[in-house]
This record gives C-alpha cells, structure tokens and sequence, in this order.
C-alpha cells in the first residue's frame, strides 16, 4: 500500500489554509462534494504539486440491504480518476432504506448509521463490497463508523466483524480512532480490545477527529480539537503498526490555520514518538501470517486467512418478521444472500422509520439513545440544508432552525437535501408562514425559481383575493 504520510480533509472553507501548510502530504476530500468535471482549483492546484488528493464517499450505503447503485459507483470511480487517487474510500453504515420489499417508501437517513454486528449483515455487507471492488477503477477502504446506540442480539464485536470483511472480501481498512473512542463512551467497547482483533496489516490510512460529550453521550462533532483519549488510542495503533496515513478531519467551526497545524504536529509526533519507542510491538491479528492471497491483490491487496481459522461463532441474526409475500430486494443472479437482504431491510427500514418517521422503535433498542440520535439527524439535516440553500436561513431568520426542526419531525427526506430544502419552503407556503408578508413574498419567489407553479395556498381568503385581484386587472 502508498504511503501517504500526514494530511488533513480539505474542505473549501480551509481551502487556502491548507495549500499554506507546510507538511501535508496528502488530502481527503469528501467524494459528493466535487464534480470531477469541474475540480476546485484549490485541488486542482494541490494535485499538480504532487499532493495525493483521495475521494470519501458517503452516499453508497455499502452496509445497506440494497446493492450499491451503479451511478453513485460510477461517480467514485469518475472522482478517483479525475483526481489521480491511488485509493477511495467509504463506510460500513447504512444511509437508507424501505421500498421493495418493505412495504414502505424509500427513507434517507441523512447520516451514517451503524450496521447490526450479525451474520446476516457480514454477508451483505461483504458482497456489497465485492461489487464496489469490481466497479472501481483503484482498491476500497472501508471506515467504521461511530455510533450513538447499539443492535440487540449482535453476534460480534466490531474487531471480529471486521476481520471477517477483511478475510472474505480483501477490502483494505479505514481505521477512524476518534470513532473507537466515541463507541468506548457511548457503547462501552474497549477501543484497545479492538485493536487486538484488527488484521492491521489492512490497514490503509486512519482518521483522526475531535468531538465533544453532552449528557454522558459522545457526540462525533469533528468541529471540536481531537481530545487526549484520541491520540492515546491513535498511539495504541502505532505501536502495533506504523500506519502508511494519518489524517485531521475537521468539518465545522474551523480554527485558525496555526491551530490546524498544532493539531497535525500533534499526530504526526504521536505516530513518530510511539514507532521511535521500540518498533512495532505484537498486537493486531494479520489474516493470515502469510504472504498476500494474490486473489485479492487487484482489490487492494489484504492479506486472508483460511476459512478453517475463523474464530467467530455462528449463530441466528437480529430476529426480525419477515413478510414470506414480500419481493426479493436482492439480485437473483449474485447467489444466496436474498434472504439476508430481505430480513435486513425490513430490520433497517423499522429502525430508521424510527429515527426520521415518528414510527416507535423496534423492540429491543434503548429508546432513550435512539431519541438522541434522532434529534442528532433532525440537527444535522437542518444543518445541511441550510448550506445546501443558504437562502432560507436568511429568509426566515431565527425562525429557521425550529421550523424545520417541526417540519423534519415526521416528514422524512426522500430525495436528497436540495429537494427537502424545497419541500421544506413548500410546506411553510402552503401554511402561510412566515408570518412577516414580505418574508413570505420572498420565499415564494425563491421556491418558484427552483420548483416551477406556486404552491396552492390553504387558505380559501388568500385564494378568493388572488383571484379579486387578477379579474380587477382585466377590467
């Protein structure tokens, strides 16, 4: 695997800063972002330095019961060529469900949520990676992901877990310690015990974040300085192997350029001063003690063990109905894993239906940790959409975020956040909000530039004067 060194997210708010930095070998710019047509010139120009630029996808849903869809693979692999990247990257996370089989409609999360540690989500999971492998034109990592809440009845640890897509799969890792911090506070795993059962010969680069702890829960912010407890674990890898990356994520309330550059003297001396202290001491399993299989050596190159050597126990998934009339989810033509790819749909569509759908949660979960996590995705939503559409915070002012809040609360996205931010305006329309006319004029204007026909109103006064109004003008 290339070695990448030390680098940071680039995002265009830092995007000056970051060609400034002395010290960066390399940036990660999340995948949905760009347009490979049309390249910020802050890349373009760190590029042609020599700097690695690597695409972070978010929107495949590789952890999802539904197989990746071809546009939004062919659109990583048209990201990793434009940018000349050695390597792309995603999570194990599911950002969707519902529709066939599930007799709901199709629901977005907004988010990456976790995948439930069960044989039924491996076997998914892992296929749905191998199709990615064959439609990428460079070798995947995959990320782990933090989480606010746990699956019942999970069959493994995360280290387990991901040994098994490492062995199954050759998939390359994305280790994100900030994100085995944030599981240690809030799902009670030991970050170190995780570590032990990595094959971290897989490994291709690590995250490194910050984040902040509210009412007992860890909240992955990446807006906040990356804590103490995060480099100690980043230090606990380093010891075991020297990664052949370490990169800052920031993505919100950026510092000032010398505080980003703090923070990465603080990694690259943790990787430095950990490796310098004896070597690489034993701790990680590889998958194999053997040289690469070179079966997966066009897919990334990670090493694999013999079936015989697997350690985790077989047992029954997450125990959810399953509709014998439901349709098949899956392709018919890729093999056995249809049955899995219906019980995890239904599994995923209840629990997100949850999350973004006032639907009550599935038995089973803690119903406190997924109110915040619900809250956490209304926030984040209403978050995005205000960057997506900037306009209508500035339209409506402080009345923005808890309009939306309200909207969100049983309204699900469907159709990406530039579509709910026009629902959203639609829906405040057709209730006559906002209140202030001149604010209402304006955002009438602002939806028809984007939409088409004004919306309706409900209100019989409002249509009865348009109406006075247009037969008065043709007199």
């Amino acid at each position: 695997m290339e070695r990448l060194g030390t680098g940071i997210g680039w995002r265009p708010e830092i995007a000056d800063a970051v060609e400034r930095m002395q010290g960066v070998d390399w940036v990660e710019t999340v995948a949905e972002n760009v347009c490979p047509g049309h390249l910020p010139e802050s890349l373009l120009r760190l590029r042609d330095r020599g700097v690695t630029v690597v695409p972070h996808g978010v929107s495949l849903g590789l952890g999802g019961a539904h197989p990746p869809e071809e546009a939004r693979l062919a659109g990583l692999a048209e990201r990793a060529l434009a940018l000349g990247s050695p390597l792309v990257t995603e999570h194990i996370a599911f950002v969707r469900a519902g529709g066939p089989p599930t007799g709901s409609p199709p629901l977005e999360a907004g988010h990456l949520l976790p995948v439930p540690r069960s044989r039924d989500a491996l076997d998914v999971l892992c296929e749905n990676v191998r199709i990615a492998q064959e439609s990428l034109p460079v070798p995947l990592a995959v990320e782990n992901i933090a989480a606010l809440f746990s699956w019942p009845g999970e069959e493994m640890t995360e280290g387990q877990f991901l040994y098994e897509l490492v062995d199954r799969t050759g998939v390359r890792l994305l280790i994100d310690v900030a994100n085995l911090h944030t599981n240690h506070v809030n799902r009670g795993e030991d970050p170190a015990g995780a570590l032990d059962e990595l094959p971290v010969e897989a490994i291709a680069y690590v995250h490194v974040a910050g984040g902040h702890e509210r009412d007992g829960v860890w909240h992955d912010s990446h807006a906040h300085p990356v804590p103490e407890p995060v480099l100690d674990i980043l230090a606990d890898l380093a010891s075991r192997i020297t990664p052949p990356g370490v990169l800052l994520e920031r993505d919100d309330d950026f510092p000032e350029q010398a505080e980003l550059e703090r923070e990465l003297t603080a990694i690259r001396e943790t990787v430095r001063a950990r490796t310098a202290a004896g070597g690489q001491r034993a701790g990680g399993r590889t998958a194999a003690g053997g040289p690469t299989d070179p079966a997966t050596a066009d897919r990334g190159g990670s090493p694999v063990r013999s079936s015989a050597m697997r350690e985790t126990p077989r047992r029954a998934g997450v125990p959810v109905p399953v509709d014998p009339a439901c349709e098949d989810p899956g392709d018919p033509g890729r093999g056995g894993t249809d049955p899995a790819r219906r019980r995890l749909a239904l599994a995923q569509t209840a629990l997100l239906s949850s999350l973004v759908a006032d639907a009550a949660p599935p038995e089973g979960f803690d119903r406190v940790r997924l109110g915040v996590q619900a809250d956490a995705l209304a926030a984040k939503r209403a978050g995005v959409v205000a960057k997506v559409a900037p306009e209508l915070p500035r339209i409506l002012g402080e009345e923005y975020r808890p309009a939306f809040l309200a909207y969100a609360q049983d309204r699900p996205m469907t159709g990406g956040h530039r579509r709910d931010a026009l629902d959203f305006a639609e829906h405040l329309l057709r209730a006559g909000r906002p209140e202030d006319t001149r604010a209402r004029r304006r955002l009438r204007t602002w939806w028809r530039e984007r939409s088409g026909p004004t919306p309706p109103s409900r209100r019989p006064a409002v249509r009865l004067a348009r109406t006075a109004r247009r037969i008065l003008s043709r007199r």
